[in-house]
């Protein structure tokens, strides 16, 4: 899980629940839209707060960014039933929260422009929806935001894959979501929370961990729905390589859309899927690969400001 090197947001950002066609999500908002809008879906066991330390440069290089916690995940909630998180479930959360962002966008386009226009409401498309949603999906985030784009890629004007891989976590990573599956029947959540840190990897160890983002992780470990997490570790477990499917969904080829600008990036390290993995994965996708140096499994919280640069350099590069 990513670990936020601060929980204070920044005077910035605007912590709120978004409502959508399918419900509201708990987001952390920054900026506004001058070169485009960014929606950041976090990994396994994540939150918002994952993003906390990229907003604020996002929202200075002229991006508006939307963090949120998804079905099941802290603020947000879900059902108690393992089938709201399905692949299906979750892909059309990430298309609903899309829409909504761009149905914001178009309210802020013409408040802009002076006109007073109310927010459409939801399924309406207006004229002006055409700025569509930059997607970035963190290592689980990153297999549902592959979902979403494989249901329908209109929304959306790019898509980032962050420290996520083309199947099934490695073998060390199933051993000991293995062990969560087989714990979540007969254990309480404290219970297995304390079991959990003992199988920590030795990249996650940090004794530097100030005492409030450890009791944070510790609040949003309770908070989260424990059927999310079921589904969701059997999904890590024996997710297929689908690779070639996207390859073909962003593809231009037999389509009178361009292709769908696809950007694969992550830390030095990995412990969840091999460097080399995702090297050959941005091949395969003809992707831009960007490697965020002296970070591990979470870029976006242990080297904030390199990725910032490399998320938005992407995504003006995309605007061309």
């Amino acid at each position: 899980m990513s670990k936020p090197p601060f929980l204070v947001p920044p005077s910035a950002v605007r912590a709120y629940r978004l409502d959508t066609a399918r419900g509201e999500f708990a987001v952390h908002d920054a900026g506004v839209p001058r070169l485009g809008t960014a929606l950041l879906l976090p990994g396994f066991t994540g939150s918002k707060e994952d993003f906390i330390a990229l907003l604020e440069p996002l929202a200075d290089a002229g991006f508006r960014a939307v963090a949120v916690d998804q079905r099941g995940q802290y603020e947000t909630g879900g059902p108690r039933a393992e089938a709201a998180y399905s692949r299906t479930e979750l892909a059309r959360d990430a298309l609903a929260l899309a829409e909504a962002l761009q149905q914001d966008d178009d309210v802020l386009h013409d408040s802009d422009n002076g006109s007073h226009a109310a927010n459409p409401p939801h399924g309406a498309r207006s004229a002006q929806s055409a700025r569509r949603v930059h997607l970035l999906g963190h290592s689980l985030g990153g297999l549902i935001a592959r979902d979403a784009v494989l249901r329908d890629r209109t929304p959306f004007a790019s898509l980032t894959l962050m420290s996520s891989g083309p199947a099934a976590v490695s073998a060390s990573q199933q051993h000991r979501l293995k062990l969560l599956l087989g714990a979540l029947p007969v254990m309480t959540a404290e219970e297995i929370w304390q079991a959990m840190r003992e199988l920590d990897p030795v990249e996650a160890a940090d004794e530097t961990t100030p005492p409030e983002v450890a009791e944070f992780m510790h609040e949003r470990w309770l908070a989260h729905v424990p059927e999310q997490l079921s589904v969701t570790a059997q999904r890590l477990i024996a997710e297929p390589d689908r690779v070639d499917e996207l390859a073909a969904a962003v593809s231009a080829a037999g389509s009178d859309r361009p292709a769908l600008p696809v950007h694969v990036l992550s830390g030095s390290v990995d412990y969840a899927w091999a460097v080399p993995l995702l090297d050959d994965m941005a091949v395969r996708l003809g992707a831009v690969r960007t490697v965020v140096q002296g970070a591990g499994h979470s870029p976006n919280a242990e080297r904030p400001g390199e990725t910032a640069r490399a998320m938005a350099d992407f995504w003006s590069s995309t605007s061309g």
